[in-house]
């Protein structure tokens, strides 16, 4: 039995879009069920996002903590970021994201995994990058604010990071899925079972 997620689209009689924020906003979709019946359902449209599981040669993760203002947490992370331009290629995209948040580059990247953060209430997809042959980026450093002007980075062991994840004590959806995906890489598939960095993306389809 093959478990594979597949495309489908139900149809839409109606849609409305009652807000529309800075990056983000809410549309409202009149879908009709399989028994005939139209529900509306609401839900988050998002760019898409990009996050990067960054290894170094000792076996740790780069993670930062930030202040997350909707859950009044300050929650460990990977480096992440939205897809700031449509049909952006994510891999430039994620190469920028170290860049800002941590000042690192690296010399080999794959596709770690694609998911959707939250399906049952928004169309945000991430795909999370391994990235690998770390050292510090060239130049000036990016200059950061709002929260980020706040932000801690550290380097944690892979096992540290799954025993937090299993433990309830880290809760970001890209740490999380990240860190336990790389430990069952560096613990039987390997890297070679990785897809490239230029994957194809079906959610966020892009020019290479």
């Amino acid at each position: 039995m093959a478990i594979e997620d597949t495309a489908e689209h139900w149809q839409v009689v109606a849609s409305a879009t009652p807000f529309t924020g800075h990056k983000t906003g809410v549309r409202t979709d009149d879908v009709v069920m399989p028994d005939g019946a139209v529900h509306q359902r609401d839900y988050q449209t998002h760019p898409g996002s990009v996050a990067i599981v960054a290894l170094d040669d000792e076996g740790r993760v780069l993670v930062l903590r930030q202040y997350r203002h909707p859950v009044r947490q300050k929650l460990w992370e990977i480096p992440a970021g939205l897809l700031d331009v449509p049909g952006e290629n994510p891999l430039h995209a994620a190469q920028r994201e170290l860049y800002e948040e941590a000042h690192v580059k690296a010399e080999q990247w794959h596709v770690l995994t694609d998911v959707y953060t939250s399906p049952g209430g928004s169309d945000e997809a991430v795909r999370i990058f391994l990235a690998r042959d770390l050292s510090e980026a060239e130049g000036e450093r990016f200059e950061v604010s709002e929260e980020e002007a706040d932000m801690e980075l550290a380097r944690v062991p892979v096992a540290d990071l799954v025993r937090g994840a299993l433990a309830g004590e880290l809760h970001n959806t890209c740490l999380v899925v990240g860190a336990l995906a790389l430990a069952a890489v560096l613990n039987g598939y390997g890297v070679d079972a990785l897809r490239p960095a230029g994957a194809p993306w079906p959610a966020r389809p892009f020019e290479e």
